[in-house]
């Protein structure tokens, strides 16, 4: 999954600031990140437009949401300060939800939007990754 950013830097810092690990640090002019079976990439928006042949947007669609999931209905709060205090925006606080668990929302420096939810439903592994049931 890759994100087009505006400033390499910032979004790198804002995730490192999360607390995800970057990879591969030897790549210049991208910043790579794994989480769990998939890989983040952080790559310059206009090198990403030209690369796919798109006109370049100033900002991301709104047809996606990214999911953060966490262990326990704490972290979620937890999650959405720390995206906040490194300049993310929440644009929902954390609410009980109808699906039984509890959830907010951020915009993360470049405008995508993620969502941060505990599903009581939803089993984390021990290294982060997400057994949906059957």
């Amino acid at each position: 999954m890759t994100l087009g950013v505006t400033d390499l830097v910032r979004a790198t810092t804002f995730y490192e600031g999360l607390g995800w690990h970057r990879k591969v640090i030897a790549a210049e002019g991208v910043a790579f990140f794994q989480l769990n079976g998939i890989g983040l990439s952080l790559y310059p928006r206009a090198d990403l437009a030209a690369d796919a042949g798109v006109a370049l947007q100033t900002a991301p669609s709104q047809g996606l949401t990214l999911a953060y999931n966490t262990r326990n209905r704490d972290e979620v709060d937890t999650v959405l300060s720390q995206a906040e205090a490194l300049g993310g925006r929440v644009t929902c606080p954390a609410r009980e939800s109808v699906w039984g668990g509890y959830h907010g929302h951020f915009a993360d420096p470049d405008g995508f939007l993620w969502e941060v939810a505990w599903n009581p439903g939803f089993a984390l592994a021990a290294d982060g990754g997400l057994s949906l049931p059957q």
